[in-house]
Protein backbone atom coordinates (compact mmCIF):
# COMPACT_ATOMS: atom_id res chain seq x y z
CA UNK A 1 0.00 0.00 0.00
CA UNK A 2 1.33 3.14 -0.99
CA UNK A 3 -0.30 6.01 0.09
CA UNK A 4 1.97 8.94 -1.56
CA UNK A 5 1.27 10.33 -4.96
CA UNK A 6 4.20 9.33 -7.75
CA UNK A 7 6.94 11.63 -9.37
CA UNK A 8 4.38 12.13 -12.30
CA UNK A 9 1.15 12.79 -10.12
CA UNK A 10 3.17 15.65 -7.66
CA UNK A 11 4.66 17.26 -10.79
CA UNK A 12 1.10 17.74 -12.14
CA UNK A 13 -0.32 18.27 -8.85
CA UNK A 14 2.19 21.29 -8.37
CA UNK A 15 1.61 22.76 -12.30
CA UNK A 16 -2.58 22.82 -11.18
CA UNK A 17 -1.18 24.30 -8.01
CA UNK A 18 0.59 27.23 -9.39
CA UNK A 19 -2.36 27.82 -11.97
CA UNK A 20 -5.21 28.28 -9.42
CA UNK A 21 -2.46 30.23 -7.43
CA UNK A 22 -2.21 32.66 -10.44
CA UNK A 23 -5.43 32.58 -12.44
CA UNK A 24 -7.96 31.45 -9.74
CA UNK A 25 -7.77 32.34 -6.12
CA UNK A 26 -7.37 36.07 -6.84
CA UNK A 27 -10.16 36.02 -8.63
CA UNK A 28 -12.62 33.94 -6.73
CA UNK A 29 -14.22 36.41 -4.36
CA UNK A 30 -15.16 38.70 -7.50
CA UNK A 31 -16.51 35.51 -9.47
CA UNK A 32 -18.32 34.62 -6.11
CA UNK A 33 -19.99 38.22 -6.34
CA UNK A 34 -20.59 38.12 -10.07
CA UNK A 35 -21.92 34.86 -10.46
CA UNK A 36 -19.77 34.23 -13.64
CA UNK A 37 -16.75 32.50 -14.26
CA UNK A 38 -13.77 34.73 -15.53
CA UNK A 39 -14.44 34.38 -19.86
CA UNK A 40 -10.48 33.72 -19.36
CA UNK A 41 -10.56 30.89 -17.39
CA UNK A 42 -12.00 28.12 -20.03
CA UNK A 43 -9.41 28.83 -22.61
CA UNK A 44 -6.81 28.64 -19.72
CA UNK A 45 -7.99 25.84 -18.78
CA UNK A 46 -7.86 24.19 -21.64
CA UNK A 47 -4.74 24.75 -22.32
CA UNK A 48 -3.26 23.28 -19.21
CA UNK A 49 -5.61 20.40 -20.55
CA UNK A 50 -7.89 20.44 -17.67
CA UNK A 51 -11.31 19.76 -20.12
CA UNK A 52 -9.88 16.43 -21.23
CA UNK A 53 -8.72 14.61 -18.62
CA UNK A 54 -11.41 11.46 -19.09
CA UNK A 55 -10.47 11.18 -23.08
CA UNK A 56 -8.24 8.09 -23.70
CA UNK A 57 -5.08 9.11 -25.15
CA UNK A 58 -5.82 7.60 -28.30
CA UNK A 59 -8.56 10.14 -28.78
CA UNK A 60 -5.90 12.91 -28.27
CA UNK A 61 -7.05 13.37 -24.72
CA UNK A 62 -5.08 13.70 -20.99
CA UNK A 63 -6.27 10.19 -20.50
CA UNK A 64 -5.21 10.26 -16.99
CA UNK A 65 -5.83 7.86 -14.20
CA UNK A 66 -7.99 8.59 -11.42
CA UNK A 67 -5.74 9.20 -8.64
CA UNK A 68 -4.32 11.95 -11.07
CA UNK A 69 -8.17 13.36 -11.83
CA UNK A 70 -8.55 13.56 -7.77
CA UNK A 71 -5.03 15.48 -6.94
CA UNK A 72 -6.11 17.66 -9.91
CA UNK A 73 -9.72 18.46 -8.55
CA UNK A 74 -8.29 19.07 -5.04
CA UNK A 75 -6.25 21.76 -5.77
CA UNK A 76 -9.02 23.05 -7.88
CA UNK A 77 -11.53 22.73 -5.13
CA UNK A 78 -8.83 24.87 -2.63
CA UNK A 79 -9.19 27.91 -5.24
CA UNK A 80 -12.91 28.00 -6.14
CA UNK A 81 -15.25 24.76 -5.78
CA UNK A 82 -17.85 26.45 -8.63
CA UNK A 83 -14.65 26.61 -11.14
CA UNK A 84 -13.95 23.26 -10.11
CA UNK A 85 -17.24 22.31 -10.27
CA UNK A 86 -17.48 23.58 -13.76
CA UNK A 87 -14.26 21.98 -15.38
CA UNK A 88 -15.45 18.30 -13.56
CA UNK A 89 -18.89 18.98 -15.25
CA UNK A 90 -16.88 17.79 -18.48
CA UNK A 91 -15.23 14.60 -16.93
CA UNK A 92 -19.16 13.76 -15.94
CA UNK A 93 -20.61 14.63 -19.67
CA UNK A 94 -17.67 12.77 -20.88
CA UNK A 95 -17.92 9.53 -18.95
CA UNK A 96 -21.20 8.46 -20.53
CA UNK A 97 -20.04 8.34 -24.20
CA UNK A 98 -16.95 6.40 -22.78
CA UNK A 99 -18.48 4.29 -21.34
CA UNK A 100 -20.96 3.44 -24.04
CA UNK A 101 -20.61 5.03 -26.76
CA UNK A 102 -19.32 3.80 -30.54
CA UNK A 103 -16.04 4.66 -31.77
CA UNK A 104 -17.69 7.26 -33.87
CA UNK A 105 -19.11 8.72 -30.88
CA UNK A 106 -16.18 9.10 -28.89
CA UNK A 107 -14.21 10.40 -31.65
CA UNK A 108 -16.89 13.15 -32.16
CA UNK A 109 -16.98 14.01 -28.48
CA UNK A 110 -14.01 14.14 -27.94
CA UNK A 111 -12.57 16.49 -30.70
CA UNK A 112 -15.29 19.01 -28.91
CA UNK A 113 -13.80 18.63 -25.64
CA UNK A 114 -10.11 18.65 -26.58
CA UNK A 115 -10.21 21.75 -28.51
CA UNK A 116 -11.39 23.37 -25.34
CA UNK A 117 -15.23 22.89 -25.34
CA UNK A 118 -17.32 22.59 -22.60
CA UNK A 119 -19.43 19.85 -22.05
CA UNK A 120 -22.75 19.45 -20.02
CA UNK A 121 -24.90 16.25 -18.27
CA UNK A 122 -28.10 16.77 -18.45
CA UNK A 123 -30.29 14.72 -16.14
CA UNK A 124 -32.02 16.54 -13.33
CA UNK A 125 -35.74 17.89 -13.97
CA UNK A 126 -37.86 19.26 -11.72
CA UNK A 127 -39.48 16.07 -11.09
CA UNK A 128 -36.77 14.30 -11.26
CA UNK A 129 -33.87 14.45 -8.64
CA UNK A 130 -32.71 11.56 -6.58
CA UNK A 131 -35.63 9.37 -8.61
CA UNK A 132 -33.78 9.04 -11.98
CA UNK A 133 -36.84 7.35 -13.01
CA UNK A 134 -39.02 10.72 -12.93
CA UNK A 135 -37.68 12.17 -15.82
CA UNK A 136 -39.99 13.58 -17.84
CA UNK A 137 -38.60 14.49 -21.10
CA UNK A 138 -39.76 12.23 -23.77
CA UNK A 139 -37.75 10.70 -26.99
CA UNK A 140 -39.91 9.74 -29.98
CA UNK A 141 -38.73 7.89 -32.32
CA UNK A 142 -39.50 8.25 -36.12
CA UNK A 143 -38.03 4.96 -37.69
CA UNK A 144 -38.83 6.07 -41.26
CA UNK A 145 -36.62 9.22 -40.63
CA UNK A 146 -34.18 7.45 -38.13
CA UNK A 147 -34.25 10.05 -35.56
CA UNK A 148 -35.85 11.17 -32.36
CA UNK A 149 -37.77 13.56 -31.05
CA UNK A 150 -37.06 15.42 -27.56
CA UNK A 151 -39.34 17.57 -25.68
CA UNK A 152 -38.86 18.22 -22.22
CA UNK A 153 -37.10 20.50 -19.39
CA UNK A 154 -34.07 20.40 -17.37
CA UNK A 155 -33.07 21.86 -14.54
CA UNK A 156 -29.58 22.66 -12.44
CA UNK A 157 -27.64 21.80 -15.33
CA UNK A 158 -23.78 22.43 -14.42
CA UNK A 159 -22.28 24.83 -18.09
CA UNK A 160 -26.04 24.66 -18.89
CA UNK A 161 -25.45 27.90 -20.70
CA UNK A 162 -21.95 27.66 -21.76
CA UNK A 163 -21.60 24.02 -23.12
CA UNK A 164 -20.89 22.86 -26.43
CA UNK A 165 -22.55 19.51 -26.60
CA UNK A 166 -24.74 18.28 -24.17
CA UNK A 167 -25.15 14.73 -23.24
CA UNK A 168 -29.20 14.56 -22.44
CA UNK A 169 -31.07 11.80 -20.59
CA UNK A 170 -34.62 11.40 -21.84
CA UNK A 171 -37.03 8.59 -21.73
CA UNK A 172 -38.63 6.66 -24.84
CA UNK A 173 -41.86 5.21 -22.76
CA UNK A 174 -44.35 6.71 -22.58
CA UNK A 175 -45.37 5.32 -19.34
CA UNK A 176 -41.78 7.20 -17.84
CA UNK A 177 -39.84 5.05 -15.44
CA UNK A 178 -35.47 4.23 -15.30
CA UNK A 179 -36.75 1.21 -18.39
CA UNK A 180 -37.00 4.06 -20.83
CA UNK A 181 -34.18 5.80 -19.98
CA UNK A 182 -32.06 6.44 -23.00
CA UNK A 183 -28.60 9.02 -23.87
CA UNK A 184 -28.41 11.35 -26.22
CA UNK A 185 -25.48 13.39 -27.73
CA UNK A 186 -26.95 16.91 -28.27
CA UNK A 187 -24.59 19.90 -29.91
CA UNK A 188 -25.10 23.10 -29.19
CA UNK A 189 -27.15 24.97 -31.73
CA UNK A 190 -29.05 21.88 -32.43
CA UNK A 191 -32.88 23.52 -33.10
CA UNK A 192 -35.53 23.43 -30.75
CA UNK A 193 -32.66 23.56 -27.77
CA UNK A 194 -31.95 26.35 -25.64
CA UNK A 195 -31.03 27.96 -22.30
CA UNK A 196 -33.49 28.82 -19.98
CA UNK A 197 -33.17 30.67 -16.52
CA UNK A 198 -29.51 30.90 -14.97
CA UNK A 199 -29.64 30.18 -11.37
CA UNK A 200 -29.02 32.19 -8.75
CA UNK A 201 -27.31 30.24 -6.04
CA UNK A 202 -25.59 30.73 -2.79
CA UNK A 203 -22.70 29.00 -3.56
CA UNK A 204 -20.55 27.68 -6.21
CA UNK A 205 -21.66 30.69 -8.00
CA UNK A 206 -18.99 30.91 -10.57
CA UNK A 207 -20.20 27.69 -12.37
CA UNK A 208 -22.67 27.85 -14.77
CA UNK A 209 -26.13 26.53 -13.66
CA UNK A 210 -29.04 26.41 -15.72
CA UNK A 211 -32.35 25.28 -17.12
CA UNK A 212 -32.05 23.66 -20.78
CA UNK A 213 -35.70 23.39 -22.45
CA UNK A 214 -36.06 21.17 -25.64
CA UNK A 215 -38.86 21.71 -27.87
CA UNK A 216 -38.98 19.20 -30.58
CA UNK A 217 -35.40 18.97 -30.80
CA UNK A 218 -34.62 16.55 -33.54
CA UNK A 219 -31.57 14.24 -33.25
CA UNK A 220 -30.45 11.46 -35.69
CA UNK A 221 -30.37 7.68 -34.00
CA UNK A 222 -26.47 8.17 -34.87
CA UNK A 223 -26.50 10.14 -31.73
CA UNK A 224 -28.12 7.89 -29.35
CA UNK A 225 -25.46 6.28 -26.89
CA UNK A 226 -25.93 2.87 -25.71
CA UNK A 227 -29.25 1.22 -26.65
CA UNK A 228 -33.02 2.28 -25.88
CA UNK A 229 -33.57 2.12 -22.22
CA UNK A 230 -29.93 1.58 -21.05
CA UNK A 231 -29.65 5.15 -20.17
CA UNK A 232 -30.20 4.04 -16.24
CA UNK A 233 -27.57 2.20 -16.37
CA UNK A 234 -25.18 4.16 -17.73
CA UNK A 235 -26.24 7.10 -15.77
CA UNK A 236 -25.87 5.04 -12.23
CA UNK A 237 -21.83 3.62 -13.90
CA UNK A 238 -21.24 7.56 -14.56
CA UNK A 239 -21.91 8.63 -11.23
CA UNK A 240 -20.34 6.03 -9.72
CA UNK A 241 -16.74 7.12 -11.52
CA UNK A 242 -17.84 10.72 -10.75
CA UNK A 243 -18.55 10.67 -7.26
CA UNK A 244 -14.57 10.41 -5.58
CA UNK A 245 -13.88 13.48 -7.35
CA UNK A 246 -16.65 15.45 -6.16
CA UNK A 247 -14.82 13.93 -3.23
CA UNK A 248 -11.65 15.24 -4.21
CA UNK A 249 -12.95 19.26 -4.74
CA UNK A 250 -14.69 18.54 -1.29
CA UNK A 251 -11.19 17.67 0.42
CA UNK A 252 -10.01 21.11 -1.49
CA UNK A 253 -12.75 23.00 0.24
CA UNK A 254 -11.97 21.49 3.64
CA UNK A 255 -7.91 22.07 3.21
CA UNK A 256 -8.75 25.24 2.61
CA UNK A 257 -10.50 26.43 5.19
CA UNK A 258 -8.26 23.92 7.53
CA UNK A 259 -5.49 25.79 6.14
CA UNK A 260 -7.32 29.35 6.98
CA UNK A 261 -7.79 28.85 10.31
CA UNK A 262 -4.63 27.55 11.10
CA UNK A 263 -2.65 30.64 9.57
CA UNK A 264 -5.66 32.91 11.63
CA UNK A 265 -5.07 30.73 14.84
CA UNK A 266 -1.07 31.62 14.94
CA UNK A 267 -1.69 35.12 13.83
CA UNK A 268 -4.64 36.32 16.04
CA UNK A 269 -3.90 37.62 19.53
CA UNK A 270 -6.31 37.55 22.79
CA UNK A 271 -4.81 37.53 26.46
CA UNK A 272 -1.54 38.45 25.15
CA UNK A 273 -1.26 35.23 23.21
CA UNK A 274 -2.17 33.64 19.83
CA UNK A 275 -5.43 31.76 19.87
CA UNK A 276 -3.26 28.74 18.18
CA UNK A 277 -1.97 28.46 22.00
CA UNK A 278 -5.44 27.86 23.48
CA UNK A 279 -6.17 23.75 23.81
CA UNK A 280 -9.99 24.27 22.67
CA UNK A 281 -8.84 25.76 19.55
CA UNK A 282 -5.42 23.27 19.07
CA UNK A 283 -8.19 20.20 19.74
CA UNK A 284 -10.91 22.09 16.54
CA UNK A 285 -7.76 22.43 14.56
CA UNK A 286 -6.86 18.68 14.92
CA UNK A 287 -10.08 17.38 15.07
CA UNK A 288 -10.27 19.45 11.42
CA UNK A 289 -7.27 17.66 9.95
CA UNK A 290 -7.92 14.21 10.90
CA UNK A 291 -10.84 14.41 8.92
CA UNK A 292 -9.37 16.04 5.90
CA UNK A 293 -6.60 13.28 5.62
CA UNK A 294 -9.86 10.32 6.15
CA UNK A 295 -11.55 11.67 3.13
CA UNK A 296 -8.81 12.11 1.32
CA UNK A 297 -7.83 8.31 1.96
CA UNK A 298 -11.48 7.58 0.89
CA UNK A 299 -11.46 9.71 -2.38
CA UNK A 300 -7.95 7.67 -2.97
CA UNK A 301 -9.19 4.54 -2.31
CA UNK A 302 -12.40 4.69 -4.34
CA UNK A 303 -9.72 5.98 -7.24
CA UNK A 304 -7.07 3.46 -6.89
CA UNK A 305 -10.04 0.63 -7.26
CA UNK A 306 -11.33 2.18 -10.17
CA UNK A 307 -8.14 2.24 -11.89
CA UNK A 308 -7.82 -1.87 -11.25
CA UNK A 309 -11.06 -2.46 -12.80
CA UNK A 310 -12.63 -3.96 -9.36
CA UNK A 311 -16.00 -2.98 -8.24
CA UNK A 312 -15.75 0.38 -6.42
CA UNK A 313 -19.34 1.53 -5.71
CA UNK A 314 -19.78 1.19 -2.22
CA UNK A 315 -16.06 3.14 -2.26
CA UNK A 316 -17.51 6.01 -4.46
CA UNK A 317 -20.47 6.56 -2.55
CA UNK A 318 -18.52 6.25 0.75
CA UNK A 319 -15.81 8.87 -0.55
CA UNK A 320 -18.32 11.41 -1.57
CA UNK A 321 -20.31 11.26 1.06
CA UNK A 322 -17.80 11.27 3.74
CA UNK A 323 -15.41 14.22 2.08
CA UNK A 324 -18.52 16.11 1.54
CA UNK A 325 -20.07 15.70 4.94
CA UNK A 326 -15.98 16.72 6.37
CA UNK A 327 -16.40 19.72 3.95
CA UNK A 328 -19.54 21.26 5.41
CA UNK A 329 -18.07 20.07 9.54
CA UNK A 330 -14.61 22.04 9.03
CA UNK A 331 -15.19 25.29 6.87
CA UNK A 332 -18.00 25.45 10.03
CA UNK A 333 -15.29 25.10 12.51
CA UNK A 334 -12.73 27.41 10.82
CA UNK A 335 -15.75 29.99 10.61
CA UNK A 336 -16.21 29.21 15.00
CA UNK A 337 -11.95 29.72 15.15
CA UNK A 338 -11.94 32.90 13.22
CA UNK A 339 -14.82 34.54 14.47
CA UNK A 340 -16.41 37.51 13.45
CA UNK A 341 -13.53 37.55 10.82
CA UNK A 342 -14.80 34.00 9.90
CA UNK A 343 -18.29 35.40 9.02
CA UNK A 344 -16.96 38.23 7.37
CA UNK A 345 -16.59 38.42 3.38
CA UNK A 346 -13.05 39.96 4.43
CA UNK A 347 -11.91 36.69 4.61
CA UNK A 348 -12.82 33.70 2.35
CA UNK A 349 -13.96 30.89 4.07
CA UNK A 350 -17.34 31.85 4.28
CA UNK A 351 -17.25 31.39 0.86
CA UNK A 352 -16.00 28.02 1.25
CA UNK A 353 -18.80 27.50 3.96
CA UNK A 354 -21.77 28.00 0.87
CA UNK A 355 -19.58 26.03 -1.58
CA UNK A 356 -19.46 22.89 0.72
CA UNK A 357 -23.24 22.70 0.96
CA UNK A 358 -23.88 21.50 -2.51
CA UNK A 359 -21.14 19.03 -2.11
CA UNK A 360 -23.50 17.03 0.27
CA UNK A 361 -26.42 17.51 -2.25
CA UNK A 362 -25.68 17.56 -6.01
CA UNK A 363 -24.26 13.66 -8.06
CA UNK A 364 -26.72 12.01 -5.59
CA UNK A 365 -27.87 13.11 -2.30
CA UNK A 366 -25.93 12.06 1.32
CA UNK A 367 -28.59 10.43 1.82
CA UNK A 368 -28.38 8.18 -1.63
CA UNK A 369 -25.19 7.54 -1.06
CA UNK A 370 -25.93 6.41 2.65
CA UNK A 371 -28.42 4.03 0.82
CA UNK A 372 -25.88 2.56 -1.48
CA UNK A 373 -23.53 2.17 1.06
CA UNK A 374 -25.68 0.03 3.13
CA UNK A 375 -27.01 -1.84 0.29
CA UNK A 376 -23.36 -3.05 -0.98
CA UNK A 377 -23.24 -3.77 2.58
CA UNK A 378 -26.39 -5.60 3.34
CA UNK A 379 -27.22 -7.74 0.04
Amino acid sequence: MDFALNEEQLELQQLVREFVAKEITPYAAQMDKENHMRDELVPLAAEMGLLNVMVPEELDGMGLDSVSIAAIYEELGKGCAGVATSIAANSLATLPVMIAGTDEQKQIWAEVVNNGGMAAFALTEPGAGSDAGGVATKAVKDKEAGTYTLNGTKMFITNGGIADIYLILANVRKSGGIRGLTCFIVPKGTPGLSVGKKEDKMGIRPSNTCELVLQDVVVPEANRVGREGEGFRIAMKTLDSARPFVGAIAVGIAQAALDCATKYAKERRQFDQPIASFQLVQGMIADMAMKVDAARLLVYKACCLRDEGKDFAKEAAMAKCYASDVAMEVTTDAIQVMGGYGYSKEYPVEKMMRDAKIMQIYEGTNQIQRLVIANKILY
